[in-house]
């Protein structure tokens, strides 16, 4: 078993980059916890500072930056298909697929 999980991006061109597998599972689960399932969604901006208040200050201060993490996680979600972006939405908001 890997102790990392390489994270893809939607963007066409761009290079996959890879994060400890705890990283990883921690964000995804709070990720799944605070997106809703329905429209309006949730905006992405805002996300990585609602995760910010989710974790715990130990696990904070491993992370590291919690918006980069945040992102990569969670465009690697959208590529695996657990998270959309809402058509036309300005600023990007997200809902969990299902």
């Amino acid at each position: 078993m890997s102790d990392k999980v390489v994270c893809h991006t939607p963007t066409p061109g761009k290079l996959p980059t890879s994060i400890p597998t705890w990283k990883y599972a921690l964000l995804r689960a709070a990720i799944l916890e605070t997106v809703p399932t329905s429209a309006p969604g949730m905006a992405a901006k805002d996300l990585p500072d609602v995760i910010r208040g989710k974790l715990p200050a130990d696990k904070l201060k491993e992370l590291g930056s919690v918006a980069w993490h945040t992102t990569t996680v969670r465009l690697n979600m959208e590529v695996d298909g657990e998270l959309e972006r809402i058509p036309g939405s300005k600023p990007m908001h997200l809902v969990r697929s299902g």
